[in-house]
């Protein structure tokens, strides 16, 4: 194969290009981002030895911190034991658990216009106690343990419940600062304030707080790094056809499209 290559002009280096985008979440369900739906096409991008380097592209709003982690440390783990330079590409969105996946680059790129960051945590959830009232229905809930229930929507929330949330947050956050910083060691413009509050950045300004490295676009990027004869190989994680995406218009389906919508939304997308 090779050979046929070299006779064609096609025998540039390779660098397999895996596309990461979405919403962050566990389970098998619409088309979200998590290590058990990602890991084999990790696998496949870092598995040629002769490959120059491995690319990722990420646009992503972020969603659940543990899947995101997940997915950066198989990353890192692949590209140490496959000894892989491994370049980020940001596109829309990098932020919060997208940002956590770019981390795992040696370098990140971004576009002028890409917004970066939101290192923070954040639970959103509703209060049904007012319209319980009114339509006359009572809430009845049992637990084993007092501190079992940790915020009910049709109960009364109270300062213990809101302490102990506040205390996750906190300390979420804390894992994603210290990744970061870890990271992105001698970059970081910690002078500014605003780093780590969940602030959200440009892509031009995430390249001069150390949050990117570079303004370039993947395929620029590869032709001047490796030559204008580089190859690359798109791997991208398989979606549902047609069929299945009517078919898994249910309730629960549709409920996840919207909180998918609403998270999108945050960066006015």
């Amino acid at each position: 194969m090779r050979g046929i290559r070299k006779l064609l002009g096609r025998d540039g280096p390779l660098v397999p290009i895996v596309r990461l985008e979405g919403v962050i979440a566990p389970g098998g369900r619409g088309n979200a981002l998590n290590l058990a739906k990602v890991e084999k096409l990790l696998a496949r991008a870092f598995a040629p030895g002769s490959a120059a380097a491995v690319a990722i592209l990420v646009n992503s709003p972020g969603g659940s911190p543990v899947q995101s982690k997940l997915i950066h440390d198989r990353i890192r783990a692949l590209a140490e034991e496959k000894d892989k330079t491994v370049l980020v590409f940001c596109e829309d969105v990098a932020a919060s658990g997208g940002y956590m996946i770019a981390c795992a680059g040696d370098e990140i790129f971004c576009d002028a216009s890409s917004i970066m960051g939101s290192i923070g945590v954040i639970s959103a959830s509703f209060g049904f106690t007012g319209a319980m009232e009114k339509i006359g229905v009572e809430r009845r809930l049992r637990t084993a343990g007092k501190n079992k229930s940790l915020s009910d929507p049709f109960s009364e929330e109270t300062e213990e419940q809101r302490t102990r949330l506040e205390r996750l947050m906190n300390r979420l956050h804390t894992h994603f600062i210290e990744l970061v910083k870890t990271r992105r060691s001698g970059k970081l413009d910690e002078s500014d304030e605003e780093l780590f509050t969940g602030q959200v950045y440009t892509g031009d300004e995430a390249v001069e707080n150390g949050l990117a490295d570079h303004l370039g676009e993947v395929r620029s990027v590869l032709k001047s790094r490796y030559g204008k004869d580089v190859r690359t190989r798109l791997l991208t994680v398989p979606k549902g056809g047609m069929l299945s995406r009517l078919l898994g218009q249910s309730a629960a389906s549709f409920a996840e499209t919207l909180e998918n919508r609403e998270i999108w939304s945050r960066y006015g997308l």
